[in-house]
């Protein structure tokens, strides 16, 4: 794996851990939840669970490309490349959500992009 894509691969990892924090861990700030355009405290603890569940997705992806890098080879290679494409996806899903959640696909969906598009051509 070329190691741009790589660096693109890890910066996309740690911004999924980033985001399993706030969602699973500081869910109940509101910093945290209003980032997530949830209008108050009461609406944030109603979506508390889905928020749970939802950071541990992200974590558990940001797991499979760490995994992926360090363990390299054709395995490695698979896991890096299933991890950035199901990121790329689930902001495709994300972005068809409506222009307010534009910015956070891009945000959430460029970097594995990009590292697709070096392993690729690379």
């Amino acid at each position: 794996m070329p190691i741009a894509a790589g660096i693109f691969a890890a910066i996309a990892a740690a911004l999924h851990v980033l985001i399993f924090v706030m969602e699973s861990v500081l869910w109940t700030k509101p910093e945290v939840w209003k980032r997530f355009s949830v209008a108050s405290q009461a609406d944030a603890e109603v979506l508390r669970p889905m928020a749970f569940n939802q950071g541990f997705y992200n974590l558990f992806l940001a797991i499979g490309i760490v995994v992926g890098l360090i363990i390299g080879g054709d395995a490695g290679h698979a896991l890096v490349v299933f991890g950035c494409a199901s990121i790329v996806g689930a902001a495709l899903v994300l972005a068809v959500g409506g222009a307010k959640y534009f910015r956070a696909a891009i945000m959430q969906g460029s970097t594995p992009l990009i590292a697709l598009v070096l392993i690729a051509v690379l």
